[in-house]
């Protein structure tokens, strides 16, 4: 049981319940047990909406998912996670270092290395690891694509093969390509349909006066689970309240964004710093403003990948 199930006296209690703050939370580091006893495979969780791929779905401090899941992961250099696969999409947004992301499939291996704001998502059923080998660590948002995840398929684990096939990925010497969006390799045309670069993306100017950059959903990657945007929110630009009929999240990456939820007349707010988060569940009004000197940069999910069905306006 979650927070989130508890009737509510007031709708500002459910907004802050329905709230994850980055100040609040602690990185676990013993989020996977399947790491214990590696510490090359070491890494840090930390649980905002579901427990991801972690088996902690438990924790009563993590917003309760519907849809999808969000966490961020925390990998220090030199560290890298096993290939393994999962039944449904996984997506990995970087926001701080480089991750290098490899593919396997019958022992040949593709590695891209992304960069901040660059996300892949995974596909089905494709065994896939990623390693750490710049100087800084990564910080990354993981979302899966689904409200409670099936444990995770590992294919080649230190466990039970030799620790450099591991690192590869499964790749023996001389297996590994590298992405190229034209190449001709089968591993790197699948690859490049799930591959989004921050700086390759169209910026989307809505009426509403903020500009989206789509990563998952129509116009970005094909996906059937759900949506996932960048937002840029100019000083002093909100909109209007509106609903969906499923849920969505706002995770601040850089600025501020005030959130509000409507209800019987009734107006409340709360203001999200870098890195905390406000779910909202399938038919509550709600809007964003940016109240802030800077501009906002938000990840934002929703629910479904049907096309937008909300035709925001300017508050």
């Amino acid at each position: 049981m979650t927070v989130q199930d508890t009737e509510f006296e007031t709708l500002q209690q459910a907004l802050k319940a329905h709230t994850g703050r980055f100040v609040d939370k602690k990185f676990d580091w013993h989020a996977f047990p399947s790491n214990d006893g590696f510490d090359e495979l070491s890494r840090a969780q930390m649980r905002y909406i579901g427990a991801g791929g972690s088996p902690k779905v438990g924790d009563t401090s993590t917003l309760k998912p519907d849809h999808f899941t969000v966490s961020l992961i925390y990998k220090e250099p030199g560290k890298y996670a096993a290939c393994h696969s999962h039944e449904i999409e996984e997506s990995f947004l970087i926001i701080d270092g480089a991750l290098i992301v490899g593919w396997e499939k019958d022992g040949e291996v593709c590695e891209v290395n992304l960069g901040p704001k660059d996300m892949i998502l995974n596909a089905r059923e494709i065994g896939h690891g990623f390693r750490v080998d710049g100087v800084e660590p990564v910080v990354m948002s993981i979302s899966v694509d689904v409200g409670k995840p099936l444990p995770p398929v590992y294919h080649y684990h230190p466990k039970e093969h030799a620790p450099e096939l591991a690192r590869a990925f499964g790749a023996e010497p001389g297996k590994t390509i590298y992405f190229d969006p034209e190449g001709d390799h089968p591993l790197q045309k699948l690859m490049s349909k799930y591959v989004v670069r921050h700086s390759e993306l169209a910026t989307i100017w809505d009426d509403a006066g903020f500009t989206r950059k789509i990563y998952c959903g129509p116009g970005g990657v094909e996906t059937d689970t759900c949506r996932k945007e960048m937002l840029g929110i100019p000083s002093r630009v909100g909109v209007k309240a509106f609903t969906r009929d499923v849920e969505d999240a706002f995770m601040v990456l850089e600025g501020s964004l005030t959130v509000g939820w409507e209800e019987d007349g009734e107006a409340v707010e709360v203001e999200l710093g870098p890195r905390d988060l406000v779910k909202t569940p399938a038919g509550r009004p709600h809007w964003f403003r940016n109240n802030g000197a800077a501009a906002a940069t938000v990840w934002y999910l929703v629910g479904s990948a049907e096309p937008e069905a909300v035709t925001f306006e300017a508050a």
